[in-house]
């Protein structure tokens, strides 16, 4: 099972064809257009299988699936946090789709958002096997001493409870100190972030077969940031691709 996540910076139904190249079974998309609100037919007929949540009908987060792919929407609280899609794959395991936002808090943006909906769910969280992919708008580049819910506490939460990011489990990388990027600030080669994740239980962890993060060379033509996609030693059949 190939799982994607990506922030397609907006015009989804334009560039939803880059990703069906990469021939994913799940896309976690963030800044995509809600499906059942467009007039794009050819978008609409292509997103047969998905959830979809947002503020603005233009740029949400969409969870997208094959055919053949159980997709369950789970009812997790999250109140006026920003935004959080939780899902049941295949009654196998968890996903939770992830595009944090501003939202309108003065305190708890962005990983603060995340902070707060991970002690809101964090038993939910850890009962099950889980994937949590998507934008986080983070790193712990930007940690600030006196804040309690930093990247990197929020990373150590994850871990408390064995859930860990696949990239740096692979490449051997701490928190802060990655060597791949994410996401180019303006679409500018020279200013490079890494604030997209993968993270699993240690279950799934165990299953994943490969990890990539996208070329810039190739993805700055659409988006600021690059996919990142993850296989994962999981049997199940398909439906064929879209």
């Amino acid at each position: 099972m190939k799982i994607v996540t990506w922030n397609c910076n907006g015009a989804f139904r334009k560039k939803y064809h880059w990703v069906d190249n990469l021939n994913p079974d799940i896309a976690v998309i963030q800044e995509c257009e809600d499906p059942s609100q467009v007039k794009d037919n050819k978008y609409r007929n292509w997103a047969t299988n998905y959830h979809w949540i947002g503020k603005n009908k233009n740029k949400g987060l969409g969870v997208f699936a094959k055919e053949g792919v159980k997709l369950e929407r789970l009812a997790w609280p999250s109140g006026k946090l920003e935004l959080f899609l939780p899902c049941k794959i295949n009654d196998t395991f968890n996903l939770l789709s992830v595009w944090t936002r501003q939202a309108n808090s003065p305190t708890f943006q962005y990983i603060g958002q995340f902070w707060q909906y991970l002690q809101i769910n964090r038993n939910l969280m850890k009962e099950e096997n889980i994937i949590i992919a998507g934008d986080f708008n983070s790193n712990s580049v930007w940690d600030v001493w006196d804040r309690w819910w930093n990247h990197s506490d929020v990373m150590r939460e994850l871990e408390e409870i064995g859930i860990k990011s696949i990239y740096h489990t692979v490449y051997k990388q701490p928190q802060g100190k990655e060597t791949a990027a994410t996401f180019y600030m303006y679409r500018k080669s020279d200013k490079p972030y890494h604030i997209d994740y993968i993270l699993c239980s240690s279950f799934l962890e165990d299953k994943t077969e490969n990890m990539n993060i996208g070329s810039p060379e190739k993805w700055l033509e659409v988006s600021d940031h690059m996919p990142i996609e993850v296989e994962l030693e999981l049997a199940y059949s398909a439906g064929a691709s879209r």
